[in-house]
């Protein structure tokens, strides 16, 4: 399947409400060489969206807080929208390339030609850290929280494992 642009920009503006008894951004969870969380939301019209923060161990520069949505009766997710942390980045098509934080956007023109839905990508000055790339796409996605929710908890805390 196939998203148009129009359908991109509408998918990400969807307003989305966290699904569940889960409350505010889950804690980063330790994996291999890096951390991570993810929250699944709802849009108003059913459609199941899912968040993905992830966070290098090493390297605080490196990390990507990515948009997705269940694409229609399948399991695949599709990759919306991904703030990532300052590195290189080459947008294929256009040829350019850039070293900087950056926004990764999925576009048709990408899908059509193959390559991955949100390989074009275009530098920011939005956001200079992995807190603000959160904050970035807690409010470009219209992630909301219930009223005894803390927007501003991140779950920017690594969880401790036993």
């Amino acid at each position: 399947m196939t998203f148009d642009d129009s359908e991109i920009g509408a998918l990400i503006e969807m307003p989305k409400a966290r699904t569940g008894t889960h409350h505010g951004f889950p804690s980063l969870r330790q994996k291999r060489g890096h951390v991570e969380a993810r929250a699944d939301y709802q849009g108003a019209d059913g459609t199941e969206f899912r968040v993905v923060l992830r966070r290098s161990s090493a390297n605080p520069m490196a990390f990507s807080a990515i948009l997705m949505v269940r694409v229609p009766e399948s399991n695949r997710w599709f990759r919306l929208r991904r703030y990532n942390g300052r590195h290189w980045h080459r947008n294929r098509i256009e040829g350019d390339r850039f070293r900087d934080f950056h926004i990764h956007t999925a576009t048709e023109r990408y899908q059509l030609t193959g390559r991955r839905e949100d390989a074009y990508a275009e530098p920011t000055d939005r956001f200079s850290n992995y807190e603000g790339a959160v904050g970035c796409l807690q409010q470009d996605a219209g992630l909301t929280f219930g009223p005894d929710e803390d927007s501003g908890q991140l779950g920017l805390e690594l969880e401790e494992t036993p």
